[in-house]
């Protein structure tokens, strides 16, 4: 049977038994639904009772916009040298440590396209943490040490048409002109999409279009 949305409910469900944490990496390239996948597995996860599972982005580890000119590297930003990957893979893995009362982990402002410090705050009663983010299997550097702090990876897979166009959309809403955004999906953002689908074959699931929530996939009730 095709896999479905309730389906993805029941194994991140299954993740943290005996009340022990467990974290969940959702992956794809950019554009391809994964804030969306995991923002609708935290809403549903949680329901009306006491939140259990928090979210935490991978992009509140872009490096800031005056750093990234200082490198040179404003111009391909999202590329992999563009994030604090160890620091990302340090909050993993005092996530996965369960040791102390509250774990602060940056967030990230899209109109401002700037991350900010200690936005997110995953307490105690945190059983799941999803994570989502580009480049959570890729194995160089210090991005080889995220995998090991996750129990499970899914990758999302998308239509490619359908995955730049809502690329581009999103540029666009974020304030740049058809023919910029265009560019900018067709140059940068296609580089590291290429980097992000050869990691795919290490994922423990691959997500189709059916089982994302709606836009990228079938509508969910």
């Amino acid at each position: 049977m095709p896999l479905t949305f309730d389906d993805l409910l029941a194994r991140a469900r299954r993740l943290a038994p005996g009340g022990r944490r467990a974290l969940l990496g959702i992956t794809g390239s950019p554009g391809a639904g994964k804030t969306t996948l995991a923002g609708r597995l935290v809403r549903e996860l949680n329901g009306a009772g006491a939140p259990w599972v928090a979210h935490v982005p991978m992009d509140g580890f872009h490096l800031a916009d005056v750093e990234l000119d200082r490198l040179g590297r404003r111009d391909r930003k999202g590329a992999p040298d563009t994030f604090d990957a160890a620091g990302y893979a340090a909050l993993l893995r005092r996530l996965r440590e369960d040791t102390e009362d509250v774990v602060y982990a940056p967030g990230f402002e899209r109109v401002l396209e700037q991350p900010v410090a200690g936005a997110i705050p995953v307490g105690p009663a945190a059983r799941l943490v999803v994570t989502e983010g580009n480049y959570l299997l890729l194995d160089e550097g210090p991005w080889s040490r995220v995998r090991p702090c996750l129990d499970e990876v899914w990758f999302c897979e998308v239509d490619e048409r359908d995955r730049i166009g809502r690329l581009v959309a999103r540029h666009e809403e974020f304030g740049k002109a058809h023919e910029a955004a265009v560019a900018w999906v067709l140059g940068s953002d296609q580089r590291n999409a290429d980097l992000v689908a050869a990691t795919r074959e290490r994922a423990d699931l691959v997500v189709p279009p059916a089982a994302l929530p709606a836009p990228f996939g079938a509508p969910t009730a």
